[in-house]
């Protein structure tokens, strides 16, 4: 397994067109169709939700790449300490370097400011984004193949990935000890065929149970979908920074609190639902 293109498209002085900014773009946009279909199954007008990517997109992306910078990134001179001796290179996202969970936060903020102006119903939107989210960000990794980023620890296995040795970190960049002929997990393609099945289920679920789902039950299985494969995805990651110790990192707790809370939120709510039918 190899990225079969050059990640420059094409040049232009010293302006270039990247696989990276033109593969998001086109996830960016796909989910946001998937999206606007769902709300006019429910009879809100589709474009509701092409006027909110752009509240939302600019304040996503800013919030993605600061939790990747600030909290995500490894400690030390080629992770953090780098965007500290260069500030610059914060706002470089071109060369990779973006985290959903970040995104989750500043773009969420957005989201809610935006229905609320609007007075739209939040959680049928916050299904919609659930929705298409997944397919997404399944596409959105292939833009992690090309960087040749978002790789795990060395492996055996007939679909490890090569790195060239400038994409390399430390301590995979020592090619004495790591030379060209080592092969990593491909942790792109499992949090991309994880964000698949995740999108085949919630479409199923939003077609095959359509009259008993609440709205915002969406929103709520994909906060337990997406998190619990991101939550095993997290002890291969090699571009993170780890509590000192042990194999865990802020992810692990992120995800913990997200699964706990969607499924208690989930119970709760169809309990009380049973509940009554079951007293008319």
């Amino acid at each position: 397994m190899y990225p079969p293109v050059d990640p420059i498209i094409v040049e232009f002085g010293p302006l270039a067109l990247r696989w990276y900014g033109v593969i998001i773009m086109a996830a960016v946009l796909l989910g946001t169709w998937i999206a606007s279909q769902h709300v006019q199954r429910y009879g809100q007008d589709g474009n509701h939700v092409w006027d909110m990517l752009l509240w939302v997109l600019i304040p996503g992306l800013i919030g993605a790449r600061l939790y990747y910078v600030f909290i995500q990134s490894p400690r030390g001179p080629d992770g953090f300490g780098r965007y500290l001796d260069n500030p610059l290179e914060i706002i470089q996202i071109w060369h990779g370097g973006l985290h959903i969970f970040g995104g989750f936060l500043l773009g969420g903020l957005a989201l809610t400011l935006f229905v609320r102006r609007r007075q739209l119903p939040l959680l049928l939107y916050l299904d919609a984004v659930a929705l298409g989210l997944p397919l997404a960000q399944a596409i959105g990794r292939l833009a992690n193949f090309i960087n040749q980023e978002l790789y795990g620890p060395p492996t055996t296995l007939p679909w490890g990935l090569r790195i060239d040795p400038q994409h390399r970190i430390p301590p995979y960049n020592n090619m004495g000890i790591y030379p060209e002929s080592v092969r990593f997990h491909p942790l792109f393609l499992y949090e991309m065929l994880w964000n698949l099945v995740g999108f085949a289920l919630l479409f199923w679920i939003s077609r095959r149970f359509a009259p008993r789902l609440q709205h915002g039950d969406l929103f709520l299985l994909y906060l337990v979908w997406y998190p619990l494969g991101r939550f095993f995805i997290e002890f291969l990651r090699t571009d993170s920074w780890f509590f000192p110790g042990t194999p865990f990192n802020v992810v692990h707790i992120l995800t913990c609190i997200a699964i706990v809370a969607a499924g208690i939120a989930l119970y709760r709510r169809h309990r009380t639902v049973s509940s009554v039918a079951a007293k008319s």
